[in-house]
């Protein structure tokens, strides 16, 4: 029979991608919302709606229970869970399996396996990718940590095994800091995540963040569909994302997109995934996988002409890659922008009524949004309201174009981050595509100091 209707368990911009990557594919959609999205893009244009809670994530998105109901009440067939949110819990795929729906990501296990850092690490290792020197496991014993520490050399970097956004990390450049930090580690990432398990990287100084798109049939097959440069970042978050990397060359892209493509195959991976490196003076090293479709993905559809989110559905509905590795061919240079509603310089939320509304045009720019003139921003969520993602034939025609799309773009009523990508987009540094993890920190430090 196969997929004909698909509970959509996300909000924003994401939800209606799916949306529209369902209906191009004749299958139907059923939104959730809860009462703050009443109004939302998505909710108005699914095929039937549910409102599954209040405001708050924990009663609505993150209630397990209620998108369940939800998806017997309509009669879904199927979920995606889009990214955030329950996109890489275990548990509520299982709970998604045993209820007869068909869970639009990957295995369960394999959630479950890449979501745990350490063990994360340790299938890494034996898959053959590449890791950063670092403790075997979780670490407890301070005098162990030392004895770690000294042969990898210092500075080292003590991780929160559970979690991300940059809690329960500490970087340690001396031996003398070492006991104190680890603890204070341990007790961020208790009150953090409620598990107080941490490890010890190599530290490094300066890298790029460098992520390979894969993408298996859970049978065996797997596929890589390049890399992304998303180095440039604030606290750990993303602010803009390109594919290809300016520094990536041909060969390495081939060499690494191998490499991660075996291990994926090797691991019966199915679905979309994304495995995350550190990149210093040419080598790479793991740092995570995730297992779900990235906010970014669209760059890498602008350059490969692949559509993400079908290939999804197919996947899960049990049908083989639609394409070859051969058959992927990288094409021009994209850029994405993640617009977020919140003053450029301070980052300070700033939700609110929408006054006017004018997505950029043109070709070969792109639009991911919800909103509309007349539209409430709420201030429950993830402060992110638009991607502007535009390709060029070069690296340099692609920044021309984006320069001309950032000027169209108007979003009335609220402050957003239009600003801070018109000055990054003359910015030397990033014009020269030569910057790092830490170059966007610096520069805004430059600019307020």
């Amino acid at each position: 029979m196969g997929i004909s209707r698909i509970l959509i368990a996300n909000r924003g911009e994401i939800a209606l991608r799916i949306h529209r990557a369902a209906h191009e594919m004749g299958i139907e959609t059923i939104a959730v919302h809860s009462t703050a999205d009443a109004d939302a893009m998505h909710v108005r244009l699914a095929d039937h709606a549910v409102c599954i809670g209040p405001p708050a994530a924990k009663d609505s998105y993150l209630n397990v229970a209620a998108i369940i109901s939800a998806a017997e009440i309509a009669h879904a067939d199927a979920i995606h869970p889009g990214y955030g949110f329950l996109s890489e819990n275990a548990q509520f795929a299982e709970i998604v399996e045993s209820h007869n729906i068909t869970w639009i990501g990957p295995k369960p296990e394999h959630i479950r396996t890449m979501g745990d850092k350490v063990e994360a690490k340790r299938t890494a290792g034996a898959l053959g990718l590449p890791l950063v020197p670092g403790s075997d496991g979780a670490i407890s014993d301070p005098a162990e940590a030392a004895k770690v520490a000294d042969k990898i050399g210092y500075p080292v970097i003590i991780k929160a095994a559970s979690g991300g956004g940059g809690r329960g990390m500490k970087v340690c450049n001396t031996p003398e800091e070492l006991p104190s930090l680890m603890a204070q580690a341990g007790s961020e990432a208790k009150a953090a995540f409620g598990d107080a398990t941490v490890y010890i990287e190599k530290y490094l100084g300066n890298p790029r963040h460098i992520e390979f798109q894969v993408f298996g049939d859970g049978n065996g097959n797997a596929i890589h569909l390049g890399e992304r440069d998303c180095s440039l970042q604030r606290r750990h978050q993303k602010v803009l994302e390109e594919a290809p990397s300016p520094v990536i060359s041909p060969e390495e892209r081939d060499r690494m997109g191998g490499i991660v493509a075996k291990a994926m195959a090797d691991m019966g991976y199915r679905g979309a995934g994304t495995i995350e490196f550190l990149w210093e003076n040419g080598e790479f090293y793991f740092i995570e996988m995730n297992t779900r479709l990235q906010v970014e993905h669209p760059v890498t559809e602008a350059i490969t002409g692949m559509d993400l989110v079908r290939e999804q559905i197919r996947v899960a509905d049990g049908k083989p890659l639609s394409v070859k590795q051969e058959d992927i061919e990288f094409n021009g240079h994209a850029i994405e922008c993640r617009i977020n509603a919140e003053d450029p310089w301070t980052f300070a939320p700033s939700p609110g009524l929408v006054t006017s509304y004018h997505a950029a045009g043109g070709m070969n720019v792109r639009v991911d949004s919800g909103l509309y003139a007349g539209y409430k921003i709420p201030p429950y969520y993830d402060s992110m309201i638009a991607k502007l993602i535009v390709k060029g034939r070069t690296r340099e025609g692609c920044i021309m174009r984006l320069k001309r799309a950032l000027e169209e773009m108007v979003i009335g009523g609220v402050k957003t981050s239009i600003p801070l990508h018109q000055a990054l987009m003359n910015e030397p540094g990033f014009i020269h595509g030569d910057y790092t993890i830490k170059w966007l920190e610096e520069w805004l430090a430059g600019r307020s100091g």
